[in-house]
């Protein structure tokens, strides 16, 4: 071999062996996320290196937590996980077609066909279908006021319903649409870092609710303080309220009691004047109204200066994160203050409610009602750590889901709907514009795209080939029809209200056909590389 002449301890395994390396590690690959899809999927339990468990069914999670080896399995992995980061959804799917295809591609390439032929089948069928999916599209109201509220609760319904039990998904149905709308500004596109996904060790998952505001998990460090106050005006500032000592070594000599006492006195004076001026600024706009003032701080507060602000009724907040300021005056309106001359009544944002919540160790503190939405809370509540992670992941790909169908303003019907359709579309008239070898990758192409409504009535424990047909037949009659889990019959996804994202669906024919058609191309692996000359 070629390779073997230039370097004598490479490793080469030819082309045969080659393409049936590749062809193992997706089909491994498929065995492994198969049984995970859909609303039936069972769930999988990871085990890690120092015994930690973890339980999930979300592909994008299992990708990304085992320890995958084999390079051509890492190589779909990566294009899965990839598939996550840029639509949050389709990533079992992705694994699943990719699997599917080369399954498929077996077949032929036994019988002795080239691999080039399959792969410009594959090409003219991935162009044929996302053609097809633009017409299957079903376009969606997205207006700022005007906007379909149900056909978002649909999207996030399908989509959390793969990851968590239908009850749960329910209730998360409505948290995470709202969340959502409620962070959406009336131009531009949506930042999903707006909702911040908390979590308390405390009661039970149905417990877990939308707080319109925000979750600090911290509380206020003197005792005195109220716990709860209503009609505060919002104060997020960034200015050291603690004795500060001198950056460099220095020392002061005196030689009385006298001259200490002063020396205190104007250590003290700096920061004394700080709080003052707070205080002034509380005395200005809450004198003489039932408003009450809360100071959230991002750097520290000295146990004098809270004493001081205590006994002027303010409740503060010392060393919030900065990702809660950022979030505060967007909640809450007003804007952050560097230095106390900025300490003006429009810098001050305006909350309904700011309460405390003890649990445990921990504290919590709730501002709520808010004076403009910009900002909320997504509070996670679970017994254990297992289903508290569950959630989250869930949450974020709800999340994800909702906002796709703002962006894109089209959704596509699910349950396997257009895979039955697209498939037929290939079969039908697709085919009929190919000529020669290439109409066996169509084919091949064509086969692979059921692979969705199979793998739904495998995990439903139905007959995959029997319900297959089942669809096919109903779609010839002219009626859009995915596969119901429950029953296992044709049913209509828009009348059960399935519906997938079409972002997700795009993505997942642009990716997975063109990783299964590099894998087929491989005719030679070589362990040849440059650190083999090392030692």
């Amino acid at each position: 071999m070629a390779a073997k002449t230039l370097n004598p301890n490479a490793e080469v395994m030819g082309k045969s062996a080659a393409l049936m390396m590749n062809i193992n590690a997706a089909k491994g690959m498929y065995d492994v996320l198969k049984t995970n899809l859909g609303p039936k999927g069972t769930i999988k339990m990871l085990v890690g290196g120092s015994g930690d468990l973890k339980l999930t069914k979300d592909g994008n999670v299992l990708l990304r937590e085992m320890q995958i080896q084999h390079p051509t399995a890492m190589m779909i992995a990566r294009t899965a996980t990839a598939q996550d980061d840029i639509t949050g959804d389709g990533t079992s799917s992705t694994v699943l077609l990719i699997g599917d295809l080369l399954k498929q591609s077996e077949r032929y390439l036994s019988d002795g066909l080239h691999p080039r032929v399959l792969v410009e089948g594959f090409e003219v069928a991935k162009r044929a279908s996302l053609e097809f999916l633009e017409t299957f599209k079903q376009d969606v109201d997205t207006g700022f006021k005007t906007f379909d509220r149900e056909m978002l609760r649909c999207v996030a319904r399908t989509s959390l319903g793969t990851k968590v039990t239908e009850v749960l998904a329910e209730q998360l149905t409505d948290i995470v649409t709202d969340a959502v709308t409620f962070v959406r500004p009336e131009e531009g596109p949506v930042d999903l870092h707006m909702v911040e996904i908390m979590h308390m060790r405390h009661k039970f998952q149905s417990d877990t609710r939308l707080v319109k505001g925000l979750v600090l998990d911290h509380g206020a460090r003197h005792p005195d303080m109220k716990k709860h106050v209503e009609n505060a005006y919002i104060l997020t500032c960034n200015i050291s309220l603690e004795y500060e000592k001198s950056e460099i070594n220095s020392g002061f000599f005196y030689s009385s009691a006298d001259q200490r006492d002063k020396l205190v006195k104007a250590e003290r004076k700096f920061t004394d004047m700080r709080v003052e001026a707070v205080i002034a600024l509380k005395k200005k706009m809450c004198d003489g109204t039932d408003k009450n003032f809360v100071v959230i701080n991002q750097k520290g507060i000295d146990p004098i200066s809270l004493e001081m602000l205590a006994r002027a009724g303010i409740v503060a907040l010392r060393r919030a994160k900065k990702r809660n300021m950022e979030r505060l005056v967007l909640c809450c309106g007003g804007y952050a203050v560097n230095s106390e001359l900025e300490l003006l009544p429009e810098a001050c944002g305006f909350a309904g409610k700011v309460y405390e919540h003890v649990l445990g160790d921990e504290v919590y503190t709730f501002v709520e009602e808010p004076k403009k939405p910009g900002a909320c809370t997504v509070l996670i509540k679970g017994q254990n750590d297992h289903s508290i992670a569950q959630i989250k992941d869930a949450v974020r790909d709800g999340l994800r889901a909702v906002n796709n169908v703002l962006n894109d303003s089209a959704v596509v019907q699910g349950a396997g709907a257009f895979e039955v359709a697209a498939t037929y579309n290939l079969r039908t008239k697709v085919m009929a514009t190919v000529q020669g070898r290439a109409k066996l990758g169509v084919e091949a192409f064509a086969e692979a795209l059921l692979v969705i409504p199979k793998t739904l009535a495998e995990n439903s424990g139905f007959d995959a080939q029997e319900k297959n047909i089942e669809l096919t037949d109903e779609y010839v009659k002219g009626n859009v029809v995915g596969l119901d889990v429950v029953t296992g019959d044709p049913m209509s996804p828009s009348m059960l209200g399935v519906y997938d994202n079409f972002c997700v669906k795009r993505q997942i024919l642009h990716s997975a056909p063109v990783i299964a058609s590099q894998l087929l191309l491989v005719d030679e692996v070589m362990r040849a590389g440059m650190n083999m000359r090392r030692g």
